[in-house]
């Protein structure tokens, strides 16, 4: 064991952690979620990078000593490469707005330098976490600038993921552009379609959401690092924000601009609601596709059967053969846990007091989980289901020579009303709506299967070979 001391007395720490005392009190204080930070690996990156940029900017401005600044550096590239990571033990939710976080990395970074310096963990007159680590920095505008870097990390992995599931959607939409198939509304048979038409659309609806989401990046961007405590910029040289944006903006690759009022910036969470409320809608919408996948692939025998999933799994441990859609299902699930955190991420930024917003934790927990399942959910929809679906092609060809809803396509030719006696007729007799209009000699045998041709019964242009995906 060894001994730290802070303003508030002295504890026993293990010898063998880089954390220290401001670590140890957070552990005794917020056993809450027992999910540590390390659980979000962009969180720790993204601070790393900050406490990185932060050491170049003091060292590029004369605040802070070069071999202080170097060694910091080093330390945080460290972690930015995957180390340390298990040492990031505070809880993800935590009061203090986040303090317990920046402490806990001040801490971490601090001895470890220490080692690479040849002394011993605790021995702060060398490297101090706060003095030094934490030069012209508060948790205030650490905090909410690692948060804001750590959801553009993580934003643009599930982006990668959406677009790819985008494509998978996209290339069914090719492979069933000539299935021709009965489209419902309200649960009830409409007019023909093509079963590609309908996984276009949800390409489409995915490429919307793609875009929605990149939209926000540059929301994220804007950041309040030189802040300090509320955003007067107090113990930070004048010149230490603009050099400290530059730098992180070189360490990240993201191209970050300082808040032009930096107190408004420190106590507004308001990017935070826009990033939510935008995954929640591509949450909504996807899990509005896997209703409809699971309503197509009904049955097999008694429902809808239009389409086949794969088979990941038996379903039951009662019924013999039994295979449920668990794929459609898990990512349905993921869809009510980001909308029950966006309500959370609304109410955290809504409690938000004066010149600060002391809930960025949980804030920060919601979206970081959000983004990550949601990434894991495109993915496993992807690779285990939508890859692998097939039509049930003689069950639509039989579903669409029998449906009533091609008569529509007839109404400009023999009028509604007959239409609809028709209609009836079909209905009561099973007989097929083109044998009744030719039997009624409304039409010839020529005329009808021209009016209903797949073509015009669909709309369909015909297919160019081409896939439009989102742009990364």
């Amino acid at each position: 064991m060894r001994t730290d001391t802070d303003s508030l007395g002295s504890m026993q720490i293990p010898a063998d952690v880089y954390w220290g005392i401001h670590t140890a009190r957070a552990l005794e204080n917020f056993p809450i979620t027992r999910r540590a930070i390390s659980n979000h690996p962009n969180l720790i990156k993204a601070m790393a990078m900050v406490k990185q940029a932060a050491a170049r900017a003091n060292k590029e401005i004369g605040v802070l000593e070069a071999d202080k600044a170097d060694i910091i550096d080093q330390v945080c590239q460290e972690i930015i490469d995957g180390h340390l990571h298990d040492q990031f033990v505070v809880g993800v939710i935590q009061g203090g707005a986040g303090t317990s976080t920046n402490m806990c990395a001040n801490e971490i970074i601090t001895n470890r330098a220490l080692e690479l310096m040849g002394h011993g963990r605790g021995e702060y007159e060398y490297l101090n976490p706060n003095d030094d680590v934490n030069r012209s920095q508060s948790t205030n505008d650490v905090y909410p600038t690692s948060i804001k870097l750590a959801m553009i990390l993580s934003l643009q992995r599930q982006l990668a993921e959406l677009r790819a599931l985008t494509g998978a959607f996209a290339r069914k939409a090719v492979e069933f552009n000539d299935i021709l198939k009965i489209g419902r509304t309200q649960l009830q048979d409409a007019v023909p379609m093509t079963l590609g038409q309908e996984f276009h659309g949800f390409a489409t609806t995915l490429t919307e959401d793609y875009d929605r989401l990149r939209e926000v990046i540059p929301f994220l961007s804007e950041i309040n690092l030189g802040a300090t405590a509320i955003g007067t910029g107090i113990t930070a040289d004048k010149r230490y924000a603009e050099t400290v944006r530059r730098h992180l903006s070189e360490i990240s690759g993201l191209d970050f601009v300082t808040a032009s009022d930096l107190i408004e910036a420190t106590s507004d969470t308001g990017v935070f609601m826009t990033l939510s409320g935008t995954l929640k809608r591509s949450a909504v919408k996807l899990s509005k596709i896997c209703n409809d996948l699971r309503l197509l692939s009904s049955g097999p025998q008694a429902g809808i059967g239009e389409i086949n999933l794969p088979k990941r799994q038996a379903g039951s441990s009662i019924m013999p053969g039994k295979v449920n859609p668990v794929i459609p299902e898990v990512v349905n699930q993921v869809a009510f846990s980001v909308i029950g955190a966006d309500a959370t991420i609304t109410a955290a930024s809504e409690a938000g007091q004066l010149q600060l917003n002391a809930f960025e934790p949980v804030i920060a927990a919601s979206m970081m989980q959000s983004l990550a399942w949601m990434t894991n959910a495109c993915r496993t929809l992807r690779v285990n289901c939508i890859d692998g679906i097939t039509a049930n092609t003689d069950r639509l060809a039989r579903q669409v020579e029998s449906s009533v809803g091609v008569v529509t396509a007839l109404t400009p030719y023999i009028g509604y009303a007959a239409s609809a006696t028709l209609a009836h007729a079909a209905l009561t007799t099973n007989a097929s709506i083109a044998e009744l209009v030719i039997e009624a000699g409304l039409m010839t045998q020529e005329e009808v299967e021209k009016v209903l041709s797949p073509e015009r019964l669909s709309g369909l242009v015909p297919h160019t070979g081409a896939i439009i995906l989102p742009k990364m």
